[in-house]
């Protein structure tokens, strides 16, 4: 029965908080916020089911580490090509770290620059990485290279892929960053006999200019990329973390709406009781468990959403399109959860407005107002300790 009265105050509230006040128990709230917690946690898990996030190598932690330390790299003709970390000129994002990799030469016309030393990588099926990047860029000449060829070495120096990227780049200038994608295990590449994508471990690129000039050239946010993996591998951490996010989300509220409530009723001189006030109003918080369960069924109908790396990069420009593409996916359901969040707003507002009626007797209109303003300073303040 008790059950019952609780489950009662979303279609007859007023008859449910009379019941309730005969016999105030403090387990009403306790197991709404039970459900909440399951709730939320289940709304939580169709977002995560839904979203995949681009893995690299080097991954988000290491930064871009390959294009981070020219010790990394060796260059030819030696010695004539000098090789140093540029601290002023690099990729500005999230996962391109504070400098780029340069290699200059004096009146030559060509340079060969190869990362040694990158471990063995897979990029064939199932499971390798699909996709290359590279950001390259010239300073000098203005001219674009008549050639610009990378090679990925596979087991030994005589086995290798190799493509020709001139056509990549050939409509670029001097002094712009070329952001160039290249798809792994493809035709597009050409090759040696017993080249093998399921062990590359070494780059090269060459590049050659037409006449012997002064040369710098920038290379930076090498990854390999391409492949998507959902967070919900690791559904136990996230399920826990949740868990103990939800509670806490209901309590503070519960905690400092009931506290509002009862000091700003005393204020209007009314005999709040503190033990009926609480109970109530966390019973008033099942519409939190309303908006969890209803965000769960609303989550279910999004498409699968991919979070590349251009995305996650931080770049300039290239972070807010691909958040942009994200969002066209995703705007219908956000608008849907936007106007249940009012809804839910307005609901928990007028359940409290009423529980404050039945405890303290004050008027509809202060009753409300009360209500509301309690809420909204619940809500600040759960922002304040929660972070959302």
């Amino acid at each position: 029965m008790f059950a019952y009265s609780i489950f009662k105050v979303i279609y007859a509230p007023h008859k449910a908080f009379k019941e309730i006040i005969q016999n105030p128990k403090y387990i009403g709230p306790l197991l709404i916020m039970i459900l909440f917690t399951v709730a939320n946690i289940g709304s939580i898990y169709t977002i995560i089911s839904k979203t995949y996030v681009e893995q690299t190598l080097p991954t988000a932690e290491q930064l871009d580490r390959w294009t981070e330390n020219s010790a990394f790299w060796t260059a030819t003709p030696i010695p004539e090509v000098a090789v140093r970390d540029n601290y002023d000129d690099y990729i500005d994002g999230t996962y391109y770290g504070n400098k780029s990799i340069e290699f200059s030469i004096v009146n030559g016309k060509q340079i060969s620059m190869r990362l040694n030393n990158t471990g063995s990588i897979s990029c064939s099926d199932p499971g390798g990485y699909k996709s290359l990047y590279l950001r390259i860029k010239w300073i000098s000449p203005e001219d674009n290279p008549e050639n610009l060829t990378i090679y990925l070495f596979s087991v030994t120096p005589s086995d290798y892929f190799y493509y020709d990227l001139t056509e990549n780049i050939s409509k670029s200038t001097s002094n712009v960053w070329n952001n160039v994608t290249m798809p792994l295990a493809s035709d597009i590449w050409s090759h040696s006999a017993n080249a093998d994508w399921a062990n590359i471990n070494g780059l090269k690129l060459e590049s050659t200019w037409p006449e012997n000039s002064n040369i710098t050239l920038l290379i930076d946010g090498l990854f390999f990329g391409g492949i998507f993996k959902s967070p919900v591998e690791n559904v136990a951490n996230y399920m826990l973390n949740f868990s103990v996010i939800s509670v806490m989300q209901f309590v503070v509220k519960w905690i400092f709406l009931g506290g509002l409530l009862f000091i700003m009723t005393r204020a209007f001189k009314a005999k709040t009781v503190w033990k009926p006030l609480l109970i109530l109003v966390g019973i008033a918080l099942i519409t939190m468990f309303i908006q969890a369960a209803i965000n769960a069924a609303t989550f279910s109908t999004l498409p699968t959403l991919y979070y590349p790396l251009e995305f996650l990069g931080g770049v300039k420009g290239e972070s807010e399109n691909a958040y942009r593409k994200i969002l066209d996916k995703t705007w219908l359901v956000s608008q849907i959860s936007g106007y249940i969040q009012i809804a839910v707003y307005v609901w928990t507002i007028a359940l409290c407005a009423i529980a404050t009626r039945l405890l303290t007797e004050l008027s509809w209109t202060k009753s409300f107002l009360v209500a509301a303003v309690a809420y909204f300073a619940a809500l600040t303040a759960q922002s304040f300790i929660l972070g959302f």
